[in-house]
């Protein structure tokens, strides 16, 4: 099954729990905190594996899960990090995050890899909070929350040169001779339902990818016949092969077959017209082929036009060395501009807001990325831990914001799950 789109959520691993404990040994008074850290939750890892060319695995798996690390101990023993999930994806998968949909990566190279989501770093054990002012803290912390992510994954061959025209033109018939690709072919329109991939061979020590992509008609790009599900995929090509039936034997208009598959790929991406193309003028070797072609020349100028007759393998050999020359010139371009891409944008720089207040009946509701990661971290099991956070909460300047919003004393605030009366110090 040839699947080359899939939204999935992420939720790396959480970091294991940090440790309180003290030193008890006999002959060592005063022994002082002794509770190790948590280990690091799994990263979620996309890594390009050449052998898969769809992404069905990913169809029937939409939720991926991280491991959590494992809990810190006493005697100062480190919890281990989790094993980072490996997920395999075919080459040319392009990740976007459905939040900001901007792209975290597009994996093109047999070697590339990214970290998608992030593992969270695991909590720290009191031995680790111990200072000259509190040399025996009596708290220890939560692990971090792994990284959660709703992405989109998409698929889009790499092929040096896409085939494109209307069903039935021969691209599967052209595509089965200059390769090994062995596409189903038969006299009735659609009979090609995925994008099919070949490899020409041209001389000893040169070869290209050929693409046939199938399902163009009028309004491909706005989702008519199978268009919209594979336009996509001549995006990386460098050179458009436009094959067109010269026959007119289904009654067609060769000139008007190529403005309409020309106006689709506009339509779909104004960058695709800037792709050097040629004409594969097909099915010469039938009745009023010859006529047609005419005055197809007429009325195209400045495209190069080949005449071949697929089925009975004629002129094929001329289109495939034109091929080679063309791309001998063209370089690979990236397929997206570099400010589409997360890496881009600087982080540091961008001004979020830490926190959110608002009111919900008689409760204040504080929300916000920072302050909800702090609840999670923080063991509420001694006095002390819960005066470690409520010092951070106000140095966030939460206190300062709800006395500002006119929050009287006594009155409920709630940070996710954990309810606690207001109070103005």
């Amino acid at each position: 099954m040839f699947i080359d789109e899939v939204v999935i959520e992420l939720l790396a691993g959480d970091g294991g729990n940090g440790c309180m404990a003290f030193r008890r040994e006999k002959y060592i008074p005063m022994g002082g905190p002794f509770g190790g850290s948590g280990g690091k939750g799994s990263d979620i890892i996309f890594k390009v594996d050449e052998g898969l060319n769809t992404l069905v695995d990913l169809r029937y798996n939409r939720i991926i899960k991280g491991k959590k690390g494992v809990n810190g101990e006493g005697k100062a023993k480190q919890g281990a990090n989790a094993e980072d999930i490996i997920v395999k994806v075919p080459l040319g998968t392009v990740i976007t995050d459905t939040e900001t949909n901007l792209i975290i990566a597009d994996l093109t190279k047999k070697d590339d890899q990214v970290v998608v989501a992030y593992g969270g770093r695991g909590g720290r054990g009191n031995i680790a909070f111990a200072t000259r002012a509190n040399p025996a803290p009596n708290f220890a912390e939560n692990g971090e929350p792994g990284e959660y992510k709703k992405i989109k994954v998409e698929l889009k061959l790499l092929a040096d040169v896409g085939l494109v025209g209307m069903p039935s033109v021969g691209k599967s018939t052209i595509i089965s001779k200059i390769s090994a690709s062995k596409p189903k072919i038969a006299a009735y329109h659609f009979t090609t339902l995925t994008p099919n991939l070949g490899v020409v061979k041209v001389g000893e020590n040169k070869s290209f990818v050929v693409a046939d992509l199938p399902g163009l008609i009028k309004g491909a790009s706005l989702g008519e016949g199978l268009g919209d599900r594979f336009l996509k995929h001549i995006e990386r090509t460098r050179v458009i092969a436009h094959v067109i039936d010269m026959s007119g034997f289904e009654g067609r208009n060769p000139y008007e077959d190529y403005l309409i598959i020309n106006k689709e790929l506009s339509d779909f991406n104004t960058k695709i017209m800037e792709k050097p193309q040629i004409v594969i003028a097909n099915k010469m070797d039938m009745e009023g082929a010859k006529e047609n072609l005419e005055q197809f020349k007429k009325e195209v100028k400045n495209v190069k036009i080949f005449e071949v007759s697929a089925l009975t393998n004629i002129g094929l050999k001329d289109v495939l060395v034109e091929l080679s020359n063309m791309l001998d010139h063209i370089e690979k371009q990236p397929l997206y501009e570099e400010e589409k891409f997360e890496s881009h944008i600087l982080y540091k720089f961008k001004q979020e807001q830490p926190f959110f207040i608002n009111k919900e009946g008689n409760t204040w509701v504080v929300t916000g990325k920072e302050v909800e990661k702090l609840l999670r971290m923080t063991k509420f099991s001694t006095d002390e831990a819960v005066k470690r956070f409520t010092n951070k909460l106000r140095k966030m300047g939460i206190d300062d914001k709800l006395r500002e919003l006119g929050a009287v004393e006594g009155e409920t605030v709630r940070i996710l799950e954990l309810e606690f009366d207001y109070k103005d110090i």
